[in-house]
């Protein structure tokens, strides 16, 4: 007998060469099947990709019991729905990187009287990131998020649908959208992975709006929604001051190829807690600028990397404290820096993109999150590319997950 091919959906199943309602009873099963790839570095084990099969039992009167199995791509689901939303749109559907940064230094240099502190900070994008999906909704109500993590929020809480929700107000545009978040950069890290979201979601809107803003102006209406986020509009290097705000794009000043290693405990500091117990008159009293300007002439060394946040986040995690000197001790001159990013949990090695062998053989660290990264730049016009296949894990016997 000739082979059929079908195609499903949620609502229908069709056959090229034989009517599928000339049975009289039609059943359907999932099943699912796997496709090993592998990876190195942290990989311990190979990585399986999940792809569903729909089993079709079909039986009449005039045929005999026959079986057939479909590959179902939710993937190519959705790109088909966006691309039936609006066929005359320049944009339909857009996948982004969403990197995350780190701050090589953090002076914090005043309070304010709105209840914010002055803080004067070299930004840094890395290739550790996010990946998001963007697709046209036909809904004119509202944007439907989902992510493969539990505890994101998905609702208007979440800085990616703000970030929507401000472009909308400051343009007119009555663009909704399916976004997906396949989340990778740990939160509560110092790692700015909400607000990158936040950008990243502005840049796709302006995109599907056929520019309707500039990225000046994009940058611009960020900060109304958050600090950090104005900061990745920059080129992925700069000095920003202000609340984080006020952003001074910068050459590059560190090379590319100088990696780095993350490591991150699952306990997360609260940024409101560590800002509670920061004593500005404690603080070292070197001028940002003079770490800034040393860091562009001789690189990064561990006299630089400055975070006045360390302090009050390990009073706040004390283990944090002890985890950063482990790391210095075991690492015997592998480090360049080992340093705190934001404020907090993640310290950050500079110099080798491997965490100490303690890290593996403690029970305490067996959750900690690694990944190893590198420093990366935007070139103008375009937005973030994700360099190669980062590695990233949960726990240090675990493999990446990629995205």
């Amino acid at each position: 007998m000739a082979s059929s091919h079908f195609l499903y959906n949620s609502h229908h199943l069709y056959s090229s060469n034989s009517q599928i309602n000339s049975f009289r009873n039609v059943s359907l099963s999932l099943s699912s099947s796997y496709r090993v790839r592998l990876s190195s570095s942290f990989g311990k084990k190979p990585q399986f990709q999940r792809t569903q099969l729909v089993t079709v039992m079909a039986s009449g009167s005039k045929t005999d019991r026959k079986q057939v199995e479909i590959v179902y791509d939710p993937d190519e689901r959705l790109n088909k729905l966006a691309d039936e939303v609006d066929m005359d749109a320049g944009v339909s559907r857009l996948t982004l990187f969403s990197p995350c940064k780190i701050n090589v230094f953090l002076r914090i240099t005043s309070k304010r009287e709105d209840g914010f502190h002055d803080l004067a900070s070299l930004f840094h994008v890395i290739s550790l990131g996010d990946k998001i999906k963007f697709s046209l909704s036909p809904s004119k109500l509202k944007d439907c998020l989902s992510t493969n993590v539990p505890g994101v929020p998905l609702d208007d809480t979440n800085l990616i649908i703000k970030a929507l929700n401000l472009y909308r107000e400051k343009t007119g545009s009555d663009k909704f959208f399916w976004i997906h978040l396949d989340k990778k950069v740990p939160t509560g890290a110092g790692l700015g992975g909400g607000s990158s979201n936040a950008a990243t979601a502005l840049w796709a809107a302006n995109q599907f709006s056929g520019c309707l803003a500039t990225e000046k102006e994009l940058q611009e209406w960020s900060s109304e929604i958050g600090s950090d986020i104005p900061f990745f509009f920059s080129h992925g290097a700069a000095y920003c001051t202000g609340r984080g705000e006020i952003v001074q794009d910068l050459p590059p000043p560190i090379s590319f190829d100088l990696p780095m290693v993350l490591i991150k405990p699952p306990q997360a500091c609260s940024t409101a807690e560590v800002y509670k117990r920061l004593r500005l008159d404690q603080a070292i009293s070197i001028d940002p600028l003079t770490l800034l300007e040393k860091i562009s002439r001789e690189g990064i060394s561990q006299d630089v990397c400055v975070n006045d946040l360390e302090s009050p986040a390990f009073e706040v995690l004390p283990s944090l404290k002890r985890l950063k000197q482990r790391i210095i001790a075991a690492g015997c001159g592998q480090y360049d820096a080992v340093f705190m990013s934001g404020s907090g949990s993640t310290i950050v090695g500079i110099g080798s993109p491997d965490p100490p062998e303690f890290v593996y053989d403690d029970e305490e660290y067996q959750d900690v999150f690694l990944s190893e990264a590198s420093f990366i730049t935007r070139a103008a016009n375009q937005w973030y590319t994700e360099p190669f296949a980062m590695n990233a894990s949960s726990s240090p016997a675990d493999i990446s997950h990629s995205v």
